[in-house]
């Protein structure tokens, strides 16, 4: 089964907008596994800057460097028969987070 890795931007007037990624899993890593290594790259349990992990950024047109911010917000992992269309390997993407340094 692939992985899904849901996740969203919220902007400063709450705005959000949703993505995920499927990750082709052929080494077959379990959700609760990568669900610890993202959980502790995570900035105060919730956030993360979807360019440091390789992923696609959210963030809207309409950017305003006074008000909005980088983060992305985790929202979860599932298994998924949705085709891979993750821009990185899952390998590649878990060597990524590993190199992160551990924030609190």
């Amino acid at each position: 089964m692939n992985i899904k890795f849901s996740y969203l931007y919220r902007d400063s007037g709450n705005y959000k907008r949703f993505g995920d990624v499927i990750f082709s899993n052929p080494n077959n890593l379990t959700i609760l596994d990568m669900e610890n290594l993202i959980k502790s790259k995570l900035i105060d349990g919730e956030w993360f800057y979807a360019q440091d992990w390789g992923l696609p950024n959210l963030h809207f047109e309409d950017w305003d460097e006074d008000l909005d911010h980088g983060f992305h917000e985790f929202e979860s992992l599932s298994y998924s028969e949705e085709l891979e269309n993750a821009p990185i390997s899952l390998e590649y993407f878990i060597g990524r987070l590993m190199n992160l340094r551990q924030v609190v």
